[in-house]
């Protein structure tokens, strides 16, 4: 199989934008890629984009302008009612299992729902077998013994757990999971992201995680995006970013993780001043108020996002300045 043919989600150019008018960009100009099986990471800080632009890719949010692709067909202006099988085949975690899941079902009906949204299960038993089967795909087991709680029953971690089952019962193709692990505990955490990465490697199912923790993404991702203020500023194989990080602002976030070693030196580079509001972008690089290495050509030029080689793009005019191929032309090689 081809990357072409195994290229799931495409999103070109896509920007995503809050109010009237030209509105407030929190998604400017943005292309990723996800192939079938693979794991993509979008980390940044609060307030860089990342969930509007997962739910822009589930078609939630609608772009001001760009396509988004899926399967290999424009969705981008699909009807709501052409969208519907399209659904069936990309589901969502959400961040806080304790909001997402309804206090007054049970598991087995929390799970059952989207089978009756789309007309899936000849009758209630095989509903419930599938609900089962959801249940212990995602280790929950015995399943009968989960099926019949209420989530208030349940731990952090299974309710997670319930609400990713919920989202595997449809088998879909693609599963966005929005800070699926922020709001559990570390053993729990752990749990939910060996499942998540079983998941994508048991079969074709790609993962888009969203995630502000660096050392998360660099464990289980194939693959890395950066995003700040609305934009991807460096993306790449997951190796790659982690070891050689190229953008300041990709580098100061991989200094503040702790090595594993607890005697090894530890120099957090802390990035003075906050992220500017999506109200007033600056005129040239985004980051260039925060920067450690800012130069004067930082203050007029936005630079775009350049391949700098081995798949890997990088949004910086001083560490792009011999690159001259721009990162949407190789994305798909």
């Amino acid at each position: 199989m081809t990357d072409d043919q195994r290229e799931l989600l495409r999103i070109e150019n896509v920007v995503t934008a809050y109010g009237r008018g030209a509105g407030v960009r929190a998604v400017d100009d943005v292309s990723l890629t996800l192939r079938k099986g693979e794991l993509l990471a979008v980390i940044g800080e609060s307030g860089s984009g990342k969930s509007t632009l997962a739910l822009t890719a589930l078609r939630l949010l609608e772009p001001r302008s760009g396509r988004v692709f899926f399967g290999g067909e424009d969705i981008t202006h699909a009807t709501q009612r052409a969208l519907k099988p399209t659904r069936r085949r990309m589901q969502v975690v959400f961040q806080d299992p304790y909001e997402s899941l309804d206090r007054r079902f049970r598991v087995r009906q929390i799970i059952e729902e989207p089978l009756l949204v789309h007309g899936l299960g000849a009758n209630r038993a095989e509903r419930l077998e599938r609900v089962h089967a959801a249940l212990e795909r995602t280790g929950l087991s015995p399943a009968p013994l989960f099926a019949n709680r209420f989530p208030h029953q349940l731990s952090g971690g299974q309710r997670q757990r319930v609400a990713i089952a919920a989202s595997l019962v449809l088998e879909p193709e693609l599963l966005i999971a929005d800070e699926p692990v922020s709001m559990l505990d570390v053993s729990a955490r752990a749990g939910v992201l060996s499942l998540l990465d079983g998941l994508r490697r048991d079969g074709d199912m790609a993962v888009l995680m969203i995630t502000h923790d660096l050392a998360v993404a660099a464990h289980y991702a194939d693959r890395i995006a950066v995003m700040y203020l609305g934009r991807v500023v460096e993306e790449g194989p997951a190796h790659k970013v982690v070891r050689s990080p190229v953008h300041p602002y990709t580098r100061a976030l991989l200094s503040v993780v702790p090595p594993k070693d607890p005697l090894a030196p530890f120099h957090p580079q802390l990035l003075e001043g906050e992220i500017p509001p999506l109200t007033a972008v600056p005129a040239g690089c985004r980051f260039a108020s925060r920067c450690p290495d800012v130069a004067p050509v930082c203050a007029t030029v936005d630079p775009p996002l350049m391949d700098i080689g081995g798949r890997h793009s990088v949004a910086c005019t001083r560490a792009t300045r011999q690159a001259a191929t721009p990162a949407h032309q190789g994305a798909a090689e």
